[in-house]
């Protein structure tokens, strides 16, 4: 990733950074149509984009989704993922 400082830009008077990123085409054809639907700049609609995605809530992890589940079964066996035994021909 390429970050530069620079003292201008459209962000109210507030130094930015400068920052290069690769997209895949589909990407970048995306982002061009949304650009010109909109009639925005691609900064504005990455810095949008950027700044809905952090704003969002954490989904979490899946224990900490899943958490009150894990080790909820009382029947079967406990030692799935590491009994050689049990492993013989998975992912086979």
């Amino acid at each position: 990733m390429v970050i530069s400082v620079r003292q201008q830009g459209n962000t109210e008077g507030t130094p930015v950074r400068t920052v290069t990123i690769k997209l895949p085409d589909i990407l970048a054809l995306r982002l061009k149509q949304t650009v010109a639907r909109r009639r925005a700049t691609q900064s504005e609609v990455i810095r949008e984009a950027l700044e809905a995605h952090l704003a969002a809530p954490s989904m979490g992890s899946f224990l900490e989704l899943a958490g009150d589940l894990a080790g909820s079964l009382r029947e079967g066996a406990p030692d799935l993922s590491s009994n050689k035994r049990r492993l013989k021909g998975f992912g086979r």
